[in-house]
């Protein structure tokens, strides 16, 4: 029997596509009616779950990495696809 892999959080998705689209940690927060630390919370929370860095974050920035790259386009088309 394969073992079940839990489902990603949607508001982990939501919030780790809105920084990424809007390259803007503050933006997204704005967009998301969110804290600065709820949004970087979530993200955290979908690396840790994915086991990818999706963001360098090196000196205090953000900065998508080439899989956050990937990954945030599949997801815009996704959340289109959906409204």
């Amino acid at each position: 029997m394969k073992k079940r892999r839990d489902k990603l959080p949607l508001t982990a998705l939501r919030a780790f596509e809105a920084a990424a689209r809007n390259r803007s940690l503050k933006m997204a927060c704005e967009e998301l009616h969110l804290t600065p630390g709820a949004v970087s919370q979530q993200v955290r929370e979908l690396e840790q779950r994915l086991e990818v860095q999706l963001f360098d974050r090196t000196f205090g920035r953000y900065e998508l990495t080439l899989l956050g790259k990937l990954l945030v386009m599949y997801f815009i088309c996704c959340f289109d696809d959906l409204e």
